[in-house]
């Protein structure tokens, strides 16, 4: 059985750091680009930071670029999402993804293969 599971949100203050973490259970993450995604309440769920399979190619949406970090582990078959200066508009439920397609960082929600389950992050001012 396929899984994804996140860990590492929390409720924090703005400017401050938190870091999650994906493990994938059950496949071999270098077989994956992976991703993470987020979903504010009442929108619609939106593209965070993607990273290749090899970890040398690395996106990130406008909104993150500069203060979040992508990487991976795939000794531990394991993704990491470092978020620092955190904002308010950072609350979210934070998903891990993981795609089959490894000729590209370019993901969407709609070509994500396997989810997780959902790391809640709030940001208070």
């Amino acid at each position: 059985q396929v899984q994804l599971i996140e860990s590492g949100g929390g409720s924090v203050r703005a400017g401050t750091s938190l870091q999650l973490s994906c493990e994938m259970i059950g496949l071999t993450i270098s077989d994956y680009t992976m991703g993470w995604f987020r979903q504010a309440a009442g929108q619609e769920r939106k593209f965070v930071a993607a990273i290749s399979w090899h970890g040398t190619t690395t996106r990130y949406d406008p909104s993150v670029k500069g203060r979040f970090t992508i990487t991976r582990d795939n000794t531990k078959n394991t993704v990491y999402l470092q978020m620092n200066n955190l904002r308010p508009e950072d609350t979210a439920l934070y998903y891990c993804a993981a795609v089959e397609d490894r000729r590209t960082v370019v993901i969407t929600a709609s070509g994500v293969d396997y989810w997780g389950k959902g790391t809640l992050v709030t940001v208070s001012s």
